[in-house]
């Protein structure tokens, strides 16, 4: 799958983030409709190929999803991107996740609908399902539509209530969410994790915008790996380093986080 063109933040520091010139944050566009279709088909298509590489004995293995193992897992994947191929199936996935919720967080009862819906399935059929619908869902996701602009609550677990348009969903968090289930997955199985500085990068660089604007306080940030860079916001504060995916995986609340840190990001 060819990486999107264009889509890197600008002045991106290197894979250990300390080659180049530090990123500004206040100068990084969130992802928008441009880049949705790239980032989407490139993400949906490394998932698949990763539960394809999969042996028998991996799909019983549990994931950092407390109630899911690697299949679960992979339901409720397959249930988001097929879910989100068609503003009919957008519709009829939101109605089966809120009456699973009753009063309880949406997107809960969301992914346990997703999973329950294709727990009859074997794991071929998962696999060959998701790649076809992941090119399909990339680009119906970034076409202009009046569902772009309805809006749903969400909860986080550290503040009020969110309202968020359906545009926000389709062009930054269904990418985000597919790449945290992929790293998900490659912890579970001891398989290893593909990152590129182009596509991973982009993807961190807006998790780390978006921590930014929640937070609004200075700070340096040097995340390593493929997928990191140096990332400044003011003057002063914090100095942060870690490896790029741990911090993304703290910023989920998969793992715990201090300070700055303990600001989660929705995935």
């Amino acid at each position: 799958m060819t990486e999107p063109v264009g889509s890197a933040p600008p002045r991106r520091a290197g894979g250990e983030g300390s080659a180049d010139a530090a990123v500004d944050v206040d100068t990084l566009r969130p992802i928008g409709r441009s880049e949705t279709e790239a980032l989407a088909a490139v993400e949906n298509a490394r998932i698949a190929s990763a539960f394809r590489a999969l042996d028998p004995a991996d799909w019983a293995r549990p994931t950092d999803c407390p109630a899911w193992d690697v299949r679960a897992l992979a339901g409720h994947v397959l249930g988001q991107t097929e879910g989100s191929t068609g503003t009919w199936r957008v519709l009829t996935m939101m109605r089966a996740g809120a009456a699973r919720a009753g009063d309880g967080p949406f997107v809960d009862g969301l992914t346990a609908s997703q999973v329950a819906a294709n727990a009859h399935l074997g794991t071929d059929d998962l696999v060959e399902r998701l790649a076809a619908a992941g090119p399909a869902q990339a680009r119906w996701r970034a076409r202009r539509r009046p569902l772009r602009a309805v809006r749903i609550e969400h909860r986080p677990p550290d503040g009020p209530p969110e309202r968020w348009r359906l545009a926000y969903v389709f062009d930054t968090i269904l990418t985000r969410d597919t790449w945290m289930h992929r790293v998900d997955l490659a912890r579970a199985t001891g398989r290893p994790l593909e990152l590129t500085a182009a596509h991973d990068g982009r993807i961190v660089a807006d998790v780390v915008a978006e921590w930014a604007r929640r937070h609004g306080q200075p700070f340096t940030l040097r995340l390593t790996g493929p997928a990191g860079g140096l990332f400044v916001r003011g003057r002063g504060g914090v100095d942060l380093a870690l490896d790029a995916v741990e911090f993304c995986r703290t910023l989920s609340g998969r793992a715990a986080g201090t300070g700055l840190l303990a600001r989660q990001v929705p995935f």
